[in-house]
């Protein structure tokens, strides 16, 4: 029996880093969104655990011993067998939780695999500060390392963005240790709803991404790439993660589309999709 898990695009609508504790690890604050593009993990019943990448994106990407998802899997399952195949759609290193995604994707087809539990959330959080986030799939405001999850008011009906990578993959540690300031102020406390995209937009536009500046002086491309969506007249224009893919935010999945269309043919080289974010579970 094969079972397919969807591992979601992970987008950061607002990224705030209010901290970094005597350990090294960096406090977040942050609107963490899905959308409707991304790789997917498929495993089957084995003997042995092995990962096989395929995919437009899977070039470059090495299926050893650090790969994210056998890490995710050797360490959910010791002595357990599994054929796994992720393929590998969204770009490697570019801020938009393709590893973390693709391992919280293993962990849940490993489970119903394997008939078992999730592991505990400490061995989650073990894997990477967006992992915790990427297996509950549901957007949230995520905090302290990425442990804290919370609910966010239900996004409007219809969103849809444009995501743009130039080609260009940033280290995450890279960003981090280019960060002028560390200690920035927290997220504004959110609203009961969002009346509509405006009002998302305009609660948005008061937020940050603070890891944005310290992304572009390590890949000044992002600030190009930053102007370009701009012009095709997102509601709101903004890096994801520690880059170096940034999205435009708008109301219809045809105008981002169109958008898209337009950046493509601009940028032939840059990896370009419009995609919906996927709403609030019910419920």
């Amino acid at each position: 029996m094969a079972i397919e898990v969807a591992a979601p695009a992970k987008l950061n609508l607002a990224l705030h880093v209010t901290g970094q504790r005597p350990d090294g690890y960096h406090l977040l604050d942050s609107f963490v969104v899905f959308a409707d593009l991304g790789d997917r993990i498929r495993v089957e019943a084995a003997k042995a655990l092995t990962l096989r990448i395929t995919g437009p994106e899977a070039a470059g990407l090495s299926a050893g011993d650090d790969n994210l998802v056998r890490r995710a899997a050797r360490a959910f399952g010791a002595g357990r067998g599994a054929a796994i195949a992720l393929e590998k759609n969204l770009p490697v290193a570019s801020g938009i939780g393709g590893g973390s995604a693709d391992a919280a994707a293993a962990l849940k087809a490993l489970a119903q695999l394997w008939d078992v539990a999730l592991p505990g959330d400490a061995a989650v959080l073990a894997l990477g500060a967006d992992v915790p986030v990427c297996l509950a799939g549901r957007p949230a405001r995520m905090s302290g390392i990425g442990e804290a999850l919370a609910p966010v008011p239900p996004l409007p009906d219809g969103l849809a963005v444009v995501l743009v990578n130039p080609r260009v993959s940033v280290a995450t540690p890279a960003v981090f240790r280019a960060l002028v300031r560390k200690d920035n102020a927290a997220m504004e406390a959110l609203p009961d709803r969002f009346a509509d995209l405006g009002a998302l937009a305009d609660w948005l536009a008061r937020q940050r991404n603070d890891l944005e500046p310290a992304a572009i002086a390590t890949a000044p491309v992002i600030a190009k790439v930053l102007d370009k969506i701009a012009a095709t007249g997102p509601v709101l224009t903004r890096m994801s993660g520690s880059g170096a893919t940034s999205f435009g935010l708008f109301d219809t999945l045809g105008a981002a589309t169109t958008a898209a269309a337009r950046l493509a043919e601009e940028h032939p080289a840059w990896w370009v999709r419009a995609a919906r974010v996927l709403p609030s579970p019910q419920g």
